[in-house]
């Protein structure tokens, strides 16, 4: 593990102790405490696989897409019918693989929810540019999708032969997207990808505003040791300027950053999974995030159909959380949306933020990374380039060597991190 990371998690921890992931899982589930909630389901299944995508997916095959739906709404119940009515959920995010090559059965799977929950706030998809057609859309919308997340990546040709990619058609897009509209349309692309400059990213932004989105993400590419995709990507340094340029541009355009990563051209519009406080996830590899712990479910598919056949959870590792720990894990994702309120973090743990880390946070204001806005702590965009570099130590000490792990083994003995 880098010592950056070590040393970070040993600052902010107080303490030396690993995050611990163990083979034990809690059945029923807790959910004391974890509100407010989020839901994500994993769809595994890809038209092809992409070599850069780090992702717990396979290609298409009806059947096994078939007893996957049935195990996904066993687990969905599973899980439901530990309380009793309907718990408040405030979003519903499909993630994959291509959720889209269920579109057809995404409606049957978010009835299984509903039996369970009330979602608040809308219900997104991610898509393959491939699955972008009117008739897809439609039966998305007929489901109950109101976001929508298309996996550009880029519509540059040399970014796009670095990543085995074929370029996207943004009219065609375009024209699928106006005959079906969705509250929000956001374009996802890979920055910093060898080679790529600020021109190629300026004309992305051009052509997917052509295209009808609303809302830009521009992911970091990140070599992962497990995947065989692009070499090592831009240095530090050409990032910086790089982000710098890009988020300039962006603000003359209209939009406001709702995340280290993504923009917004319209309030309220942003397309987000993982920036929840709380969340259950649902269907092979996805992660629960509760208030005393976090769990993963098994990467196998065949692995999660015996589990889920057995009635039980198909959790491969948990971990359990000190209550340092989980503070730290939160305040991870409330830096990933630029912005930290006091008051949400002393709701959630029942201590002031001041008193738990008020020495870093003015530590970072004095470096420049952070700056009050009314009461709450915001990150500049100097801190948010300096959340990018530290994201990097953390996605390859952390993320990198579980999913490794759990794409060779489907129920490993554990492991510390």
């Amino acid at each position: 593990m880098s010592l950056p990371i070590t040393a970070a998690r040993v600052w902010l921890t107080r303490g030396t102790a690993p995050f611990r992931f163990t083979p034990d899982y809690d059945h029923p589930l807790s959910l004391e405490g974890a509100d407010p909630l989020g839901l994500y389901v994993h769809i595994p299944f890809c038209h092809t696989l992409c070599s850069f995508c780090p992702y717990c997916k396979v290609p298409y095959e009806e059947e096994l897409a078939r007893a996957y739906v049935e195990g996904l709404l066993q687990e969905i119940h599973l899980v439901g019918r530990t309380w009793t009515g309907r718990r408040q959920a405030t979003s519903l995010y499909f993630g994959g693989g291509s959720p889209a090559l269920l579109s057809h059965r995404l409606g049957k799977i978010v009835r299984a929810l509903e039996e369970h929950f009330i979602i608040t706030d809308g219900i997104g998809v991610e898509l393959h540019p491939r699955d972008v057609t009117v008739d897809t859309l439609s039966r998305l919308k007929e489901a109950g999708v109101s976001r929508v997340c298309v996996g550009l990546q880029s519509f540059q040709p040399l970014p796009l032969q670095s990543l085995g990619r074929e370029r996207p058609d943004p009219g065609v897009l375009g024209q699928a997207l106006a005959a079906v509209p969705f509250d929000t349309v956001s374009a996802d692309f890979i920055f910093a990808l060898p080679g790529q400059t600020f021109d190629h990213l300026r004309r992305d932004i051009l052509l997917a505003e052509e295209m009808g989105a609303n809302h830009l993400a521009f992911y970091p590419f990140i070599d992962f040791s497990f995947t065989p995709g692009p070499n090592q990507g831009l240095s530090g340094r050409e990032k910086w300027a790089l982000l710098k340029e890009l988020t300039a541009f962006l603000r003359e355009r209209g939009y406001t950053r709702d995340s280290i990563w993504t923009f917004a051209r319209t309030p309220g519009k942003g397309y987000s999974s993982m920036t929840r406080t709380n969340y259950l996830g649902f269907g092979c590899s996805a992660a629960s995030l509760l208030k005393g712990q976090f769990k993963v479910n098994t990467f196998s598919i065949p692995a999660y159909l015996e589990r889920i056949s057995q009635q039980k959870l198909p959790t491969a590792l948990t971990c359990r959380f000190t209550q340092r720990q989980r503070m730290v894990y939160d305040l991870f994702w409330r830096a990933y949306t630029t912005r930290i309120s006091p008051g949400e973090f002393e709701a959630c743990f029942g201590r002031s933020l001041d008193g738990a880390y008020g020495l870093e946070l003015r530590a970072a204001r004095l470096l420049g990374w952070m700056r009050r806005e009314g009461e709450d702590w915001v990150l500049t965009d100097r801190g948010a380039f300096r959340f990018h570099l530290f994201e990097g130590h953390y996605t390859l000490a952390y993320i990198d060597r579980m999913w490794s792990l759990m794409g060779r083994e489907a129920f490993p003995q554990g492991m510390d991190l």
